[in-house]
């Protein structure tokens, strides 16, 4: 298999983490926001939805959207909750994931971090998508000020695929995570997770 795989990306990020956590090593083929490889990725139809990462099988199929490629290489394994109900709430939080949370924590970070995209990051933006993560940040403490992991008793899908973003909210996306101990304490519990590697890994 190969992981075409952005690498400041959160997305991108979680895909990697579960992997080392798993013991698997693919090749992983780098293609940064802007670079010429994601250009030429994009050019051969390596990247169906135009965005990393994407999931090269045997035989060359391709599977896009990092919640979708966790839910691939986590079948069968200590991430992916054996109890219906555990599983289900999992799905929840991936799904709410995509639908809400990272469309604020990982823009109003993007917009700081990318140059292309600093003409964007108005002052009335800027505090708007502040405000908005702070609530959804609120949601993640909430669960996790009364509870190790977000779904059932264990570490799950949900956990990495939350933090991808969530673990560097502070620091790119300049969110007050003082706020949160509950969502401190569960970033300092998958960062010990044997096998774990950091963002710039």
């Amino acid at each position: 298999m190969k992981l075409y795989s952005m690498p400041s990306s959160g997305n991108s990020y979680k895909v990697r983490l579960l992997l080392s956590l798993l013991g698997r090593e693919i090749e992983i083929v780098d293609v940064e926001d802007s670079s010429t490889e994601i250009l030429e990725a994009k050019a051969q139809g390596r990247l169906p939805f135009g965005k990393a990462p994407v999931l090269e099988l045997e035989g060359g199929r391709l599977l896009p959207e990092s919640n979708a490629i966790l839910c691939y290489l986590g079948e069968g394994s200590a991430f992916m909750p054996e109890d219906g109900f555990a599983r289900a709430q999992m799905l929840g939080w991936m799904f709410w994931e995509q639908n809400a949370h990272e469309g604020v924590i990982a823009v109003r970070a993007a917009l700081q971090s990318y140059k292309n995209r600093r003409h964007l990051a108005t002052p009335e933006r800027m505090a708007e998508l502040l405000e908005r993560g702070h609530a959804l940040l609120q949601v993640m403490e909430d669960r996790l000020s009364a509870h190790d992991w977000l779904a059932g008793d264990a570490v799950s899908l949900a956990d990495l695929c939350l933090y991808g973003y969530t673990h560097s909210a502070g620091s790119k996306g300049g969110f007050d995570m003082a706020r949160f101990p509950g969502i401190n304490r569960w970033i300092a519990r998958v960062a010990a997770l044997p096998g774990y590697k950091g963002l710039a890994a």
